[in-house]
This record gives structure tokens, C-alpha cells and sequence, in this order.
């Protein structure tokens, strides 16, 4: 579970149109980020299933939902369809699918924007030897920080912030 309860949402990743402050520009770039983010560990999944081409589908549906080429009704099909494709994993390849799903969703609830940075971390993590594991998570964090828009670098880190310990505490890096 990665969405906070109800009544503890943060009004500045609702969008306009649902009541909170979240405008559509910063929407997009939010979806952006948690796209890049889960296509940074996609070949954890596709070493693994070479030709599931779902996960790497619900990233171009993220992207293509910015671009106004997709419905967000499309993009969250096509995360289901990503989750499908984890459903019979383990390790870093399930949670390489996850993170492409959590991306395609946030056309959906922006909110999922931090699940997909997480499931990167734990993808990563899950690549490496035991003793390895903080500092890939560490090294994960710190690309995915770098490549924040500096429109939502802020909104983000503190969304890390409040909400780390329902993301695994993964972004105490």
C-alpha cells in the first residue's frame, strides 16, 4: 500500500478538477518522472520476459497520457496489464513490473508517482547480492532525486517524505 488513508491526502497532488491544487502541467511532469523511473529498471523485467512487452507498454501509455494521445482510462489498462505480467514473478522482475504499472497509473491518482520510484528502489535492491542491497537502494534514490523537474522537486521530496514509511522506507537515502 503506498496511498495514504483517507482524509490524509495531500491536496497539492489532487488535481484542480478533483478539489485539490494539483495543475495539469505539473501532473504530466509527475507522470514523466515516475515513467523514467520505472523504465530505469525495466531490463530487470526484460531479462526475464523478453517478449511480455506490458510493462514497457505502461510506460509508453504514461508518456503517451501526457501527450493527450491517450484517455487515462487507456493508461490504467495498461497498468493492470503491467501488474498481470508481475503476478507470477519474484524479485527484481516483479517489482520492475510494478514499477511500470505504478507509472502508467499516475494518468489516474498522481499520487502513484512515489510507487514507482519505490518499486524501482526495491527492483534494484532485489538485483543485488544482501550486502549490497543500501547502497544500490541508496545510488537508485539518488538518480531518481536528479531527475526531478525542478517544477516538482520540492512537492515530491516532501511527498518522500510524509509518506517513506508506507513506501518501505526507501527514501530514507
Amino acid at each position: 500500500m503506498i496511498l495514504p488513508g483517507k482524509g490524509q491526502r495531500d491536496s497539492r497532488l489532487i488535481t484542480v478538477r478533483r478539489g485539490g491544487t494539483l495543475n495539469e502541467p505539473d501532473h504530466h511532469r509527475l507522470a514523466l518522472w515516475a515513467a523514467e523511473c520505472a523504465e530505469h529498471v525495466l531490463h530487470l523485467f526484460e531479462r526475464v520476459r523478453p517478449d511480455d512487452e506490458r510493462p514497457r507498454r505502461a510506460i509508453a501509455h504514461a508518456r503517451a497520457w501526457t501527450r493527450g494521445e491517450i484517455k487515462m482510462k487507456q493508461a490504467r489498462q495498461a497498468a493492470g496489464a503491467a501488474n498481470d505480467a508481475a503476478r507470477d514473478l519474484t524479485g527484481a522482475a516483479r517489482h520492475a513490473a510494478h514499477a511500470a504499472a505504478q507509472a502508467a497509473v499516475v494518468a489516474h491518482v498522481a499520487e502513484h508517482e512515489l510507487g514507482a520510484a519505490a518499486y524501482a528502489i526495491k527492483a534494484v535492491r532485489a538485483s543485488v547480492a544482501k550486502d549490497e542491497q543500501d547502497e544500490a537502494g541508496r545510488r537508485e534514490g539518488s538518480w531518481q532525486r536528479k531527475k526531478l523537474p525542478e517544477e516538482i522537486r520540492e512537492l515530491v521530496l516532501e511527498d518522500q517524505r510524509r509518506r517513506n514509511a508506507l513506501c518501505w522506507f526507501l527514501f530514507d537515502c
